[in-house]
């Protein structure tokens, strides 16, 4: 029998839009520079005054001429980000039956914010708006659309795990590779801003009062943000291997991490394990790194258990927010492109610089710093309400 295991599998092409920018070449530059102003305060998405969101600032393609139910935010996101792999995807279909292509997507919100301005309507109106269809909000609703606009018709699915849905996307798109079920995937996450998020994080006392400070002594909550992260994965070319992946679920509680990151630290594990490689191997691990008092600190101490305190890591959240749905494609992608880039820059945390001295004292980046020689494997963490883990490892 064939060891369909054994197959490489390669993360071609990526495309990012997020509050770093709406293209690759921009997110890139800000994102080494550590810009931070695609955090913005806003209003009308808080019940009650205002907080700060990344935000996605470009000019969204119209969806008008699709089926109603696809004429979402979150599918113009989409939408945004499929332009730059255009090639890729028909680099592949022309060697790859579409029905042996699949999309596995991850959204936490889909349509919600549709749903949400119905409401609206129907409670000053008496009635929906003709615009709005119930299939809007449908979790499906993503990779259906995703399909449909690239005349794909191999499995379609939409995970949602809250804020490991799109790093679970890479781990089932890989089974269904290895299970010789497709060939390749469209793999990725999209989430959109929308009150419900907001509200419902802000009621669990999980959002900050100013600007997102992960790891910081002052760190108070988290920034809700909004992102589209799509990639090509196939087995026949590309430079990126998906190196490893481990998942757990520790079920230690409805939306609080295990203190000891018990479920974090299987996940790790599982990804080294997968890999061949030992923690000494990998060159730099983006951290879950919410802001929240809970998550910094067991993700610390997770860290420190399975690579101490030696190895370069980094909370990308200071710069784009967390997104939620979009957040582990979104992370995997900014690694994916640290490792492609002409320099070896790490990176950076951004925050205030306040050490929290009850955290172990891992190893954050900083603006600017430097590996100086070629990136081989990053790790990337998304950790979920209800203990739902993940970790995915990229590499050369």
């Amino acid at each position: 029998m064939t060891n369909k295991k054994a197959e490489t599998i390669f993360l071609s092409e990526f495309s990012l839009v997020n509050a770093l920018g709406n293209n690759n070449k921009d997110i890139q530059k800000n994102m080494f520079e550590g810009v931070r102003t695609g955090l913005v305060e806003r209003e009308g998405l808080l019940n009650e005054g205002r907080l700060f969101v990344g935000e996605v600032n470009a000019e969204l393609p119209s969806l008008s001429t699709k089926k109603p139910y696809f004429n979402t935010r979150n599918n113009q996101l989409a939408k945004l980000a499929l332009f730059a792999l255009e090639n890729e995807i028909n680099d592949v279909k022309s060697s790859t039956p579409t029905h042996r292509i699949g999309v596995i997507v991850g959204t936490s919100t889909s349509g919600i914010a549709e749903g949400e301005q119905a409401i609206v309507e129907k409670n000053a109106s008496g009635e929906f708006s003709k615009n709005y269809d119930y299939r809007m909000q449908e979790m499906f609703n993503l990779a259906e659309f995703i399909s449909e606009e690239l005349s794909i018709d191999g499995p379609a699915y939409t995970i949602s795990t809250a804020c490991s849905s799109s790093a679970k996307a890479f781990i089932t798109a890989k089974e269904l590779i290895h299970a010789g079920i497709i060939d390749a995937a469209i793999v990725g996450g999209v989430d959109s801003l929308c009150g419900m998020t907001v509200n419902g994080f802000t009621a669990l006392d999980s959002t900050s009062t100013g600007v997102c400070q992960p790891s910081s002594a002052n760190r108070n909550g988290i920034n809700l943000g909004e992102a589209a992260a799509l990639c090509v994965l196939r087995k026949d070319k590309g430079h990126i291997k998906l190196l490893g992946c481990g998942e757990s679920s520790d079920a230690h509680h409805m939306s609080a991490p295990h203190p000891e990151g018990e479920g974090a630290i299987s996940a790790m594990q599982q990804t080294l394990a997968e890999a061949n490689l030992n923690a000494s191997d990998v060159d730099y691990i983006n951290l879950h790194g919410t802001a929240t008092k809970k998550n910094d600190s067991m993700e610390a101490i997770a860290v420190d258990k399975v690579f101490g305190t030696q190895t370069p890591c980094s909370s990308v959240k200071g710069m784009i927010g967390h997104t939620l749905g979009a957040a582990g494609a979104t992370e995997i992608g900014l690694c994916w492109l640290m490792l492609q880039a002409e320099n070896t820059l790490y990176i950076p945390h951004c925050w205030d610089e306040s050490k929290d001295e009850e955290l172990p004292n891992i190893a954050l980046t900083t603006v600017g710093q430097n590996k100086g020689s070629a990136f081989t494997a990053c790790l990337s963490n998304s950790f979920a309400f209800g203990g739902n883990n993940v970790s995915v490892l990229i590499g050369k």
